[in-house]
């Protein structure tokens, strides 16, 4: 999944066997025999986890409020259909990114095969695409109503368009990572 920018150095030169003389000074290599340390679960990696976890409880609660909210009123706005979508995206990097990014600083290693890995990058990658480009698409809205204020009428059909384009192309350009899988 997440490979140390050491190894990462040397596995991309053109010679395998390279040496890793150049490597960055981050780099965790004994200063003895020059052989790689196992990575540790630090102290920072720690309170690096507890405050994920932490921000991961506040924003659920907070984007399910704001779903519970934009569920409660009759009348449909096409505002709050994008507000939802905003929030939908934001939930899903709140429950994909951040456990996924916790788990990672726990472990240290990844234990649950290539597949598991390339589907959870595939979430990663479509929960901030997702989140990106429904914040494109509020920031075409809100220019076209200003813009042009007498074309509210034609706003809800618009931005349903531009909301599933966004909503495919976060799926799309996430299609690499299990792509790769079937390929080899």
């Amino acid at each position: 999944m997440r490979r140390s920018s050491c190894a990462r150095s040397c596995v991309h030169g053109s010679d395998l066997d390279a040496s890793c003389d150049l490597l960055p000074s981050h780099c965790n290599w004994t200063a003895v025999d020059r052989t790689p340390q196992l990575p540790t679960f630090s102290t920072a990696a720690k309170v690096r986890v507890i405050v994920t976890f932490i921000l991961c409880g506040i924003s659920t609660f907070c984007n399910l409020a704001v779903l519970w909210a934009a569920s409660g009123h009759r009348r449909k706005s096409h505002v709050r259909v994008l507000i939802v979508n905003l929030t939908t995206a934001d939930l899903l990097v709140t429950l994909i990114v951040m456990p996924v990014d916790a788990v990672w600083n726990i472990t240290l290693q990844w234990l649950a095969g290539d597949l598991a890995c390339r589907f959870l990058m595939f979430l990663k990658l479509q929960a901030m695409y997702s989140c990106a480009f429904v914040t494109v698409v509020i920031s075409l809205d809100r220019q076209s109503a200003i813009l042009n204020p007498l074309l509210i009428s034609m706003a809800p059909k618009r931005n349903r368009i531009m909301l599933m384009m966004a909503w495919t192309m976060s799926a799309l350009l996430s299609v690499p990572q299990v792509k790769m899988y079937f390929i080899s």
